[in-house]
């Protein structure tokens, strides 16, 4: 059990939001979670997330250890652009998590490659076999997924060294004016929010995104983003920053969006990397979805 006696500077806050000022690696909705499966006590006694806290509260808690997750072979289609015996790039659709976690146990990229794909590199664990990259739910495209730890690694290296190209399309709200740019700002978890990320400059890792214009449209710019390195939500932290969030981004934008509600409008659309094994350089593209280009022709 670990334990915490607050000051004056806890004086009058939510039990939750103490917990999210100490345990700054957790996430909120943990946190709650935490304190109502019976995990946190105030002074000896279970307590709510919304007890108020007094300064001379003495906290005691406990992080349970993680309970093995059993990972289900799905029958799922996946859109498989290559495949050798050393990996595979996926193009994953829009809405698709990439591998199980809480509230999301099924369904996922992990689910279907069990199902699919014979044999996964094992460094990930059983719940991200074959996972050397991810990216988010709600944005499609390209991954590659390693058969084996020895490609595994050998990937995972060109992540760790900025040599692994990753290109997206993002549709993003306004006009840029400016042809091409890079955004070079840290980026690391908001302090208001743990489950969102955030410009810091004090205590952020550094995060560059190199972007390029397409197209302007009367509201919107179509652009093209390079990564150099891969923040969580880097793209779209960054874009929403400089005052052009994505469309469809709920979570750093506006909570609505008119045009497209179902997920930000970005789109991994090129991935370049050294293969593990023939040591040549592959490239894969993967088109705009539909629903993507439909929108763009309205648009038009």
């Amino acid at each position: 059990m670990n334990k915490i006696v607050l000051d004056l500077n806890y004086e009058g806050m939510r039990l939750d939001k103490v917990l999210s000022s100490i345990l700054k690696d957790k996430s909120r909705t943990y946190l709650v979670k935490l304190i109502d499966d019976g995990h946190v006590f105030v002074n000896g006694k279970i307590a709510k997330p919304a007890l108020k806290i007094k300064a001379g509260d003495v906290v005691t808690y406990e992080i349970p250890p993680l309970e093995a997750l059993e990972v289900e072979k799905e029958n799922i289609p996946l859109d498989i652009i290559y495949e050798d015996s050393d990996l595979l790039v996926v193009n994953k659709p829009q809405g698709m998590v990439v591998h199980p976690a809480v509230g999301h146990h099924r369904g996922t990229l992990v689910n279907a490659l069990l199902g699919s794909v014979e044999g996964l590199s094992g460094i990930g664990g059983t719940i991200r076999p074959g996972i050397v990259h991810r990216i988010d739910k709600d944005t499609s495209g390209l991954l590659v997924v390693s058969k084996n730890d020895k490609a595994h690694l050998f990937l995972a290296s060109q992540l760790k060294n900025h040599t692994m190209q990753r290109e997206y399309y993002a549709l993003v709200k306004g006009i840029i004016l400016e042809n091409e740019g890079k955004i070079d700002l840290p980026i690391g978890r908001s302090k208001i929010n743990r489950q969102k990320m955030a410009i810091d400059p004090k205590n952020g890792k550094s995060a560059i995104t190199y972007f390029q214009v397409e197209k302007r449209f009367v509201d919107h710019t179509l652009i093209s983003c390079k990564l150099k390195t891969g923040r969580t939500h880097q793209i779209r932290v960054h874009l929403s920053y400089i005052g052009h969030p994505i469309e469809g981004d709920t979570v750093y934008g506006s909570k609505k969006s008119k045009l497209y509600k179902d997920g930000q409008l970005l789109h991994a659309y090129r991935l370049t990397f050294i293969h593990p094994t023939t040591k040549k350089e592959m490239a894969f593209s993967a088109p705009l979805p539909d629903y993507f280009e439909e929108i763009l022709t309205n648009l038009n």
